[in-house]
């Protein structure tokens, strides 16, 4: 497997800590992680095999340094790459804009010739609405830390190793 890089914006910790959990569980010698508030578009670029996340915040929006760095995505060719997508969110404070982060991001991606990978579904969640959810899945892997924390390294092993196939 080619090197993955994973690029995460953080404002409580809480997406910092899922990234380094998915970077265990891929291994540290397969990743290479990158906080987007240091991170270029030609970072992004140096990778075949990408996973992007974030935290919602306010009313559906990006965390602040992944804000930023969007404008470096929608720079970047991304063509054949393959990238999956994680975030964090509160289903119950904010139900109609759980994880909508990753739902901007995702969109964001649309008409870069890339291959987007990792969706999960929406199942043991209860939230109201999304920009995540497409067709019934979320557009990645779902994570809240705030009301069901206790699933969360299951959710990430899971997800771990459903996308595995898919990064060459």
């Amino acid at each position: 497997m080619k090197t993955i890089g994973i690029f995460y914006g953080s404002s409580s910790g809480n997406t910092e800590s899922v990234a380094q959990q998915i970077q265990q569980a891929l291994g540290e010698d397969n990743t290479k992680l990158f906080d987007v508030a240091k991170a270029s578009k030609a970072d992004l670029e140096q990778f075949d095999n990408l996973i992007l996340g974030t935290s919602t915040w306010g009313f559906g929006d990006l965390q602040d340094d992944f804000d930023g760095f969007i404008k470096q995505i929608e720079a970047a060719d991304l063509s054949g790459k393959t990238v999956a997508l994680f975030g964090c969110g509160d289903q119950e404070s904010y139900s109609d804009t759980f994880v909508d982060g990753i739902g901007l991001i995702w969109q964001s991606l649309q008409g870069k010739s890339c291959n987007i990978v990792g969706q999960t579904s929406t199942e043991g969640y209860s939230h109201s609405n999304s920009q995540a959810e497409v067709d019934g899945s979320f557009v990645g892997l779902a994570i809240d830390e705030n009301n069901q924390g206790d699933l969360t390294a299951e959710r990430v092993s899971a997800w771990v190793e459903a996308i595995k196939a898919d990064f060459k």
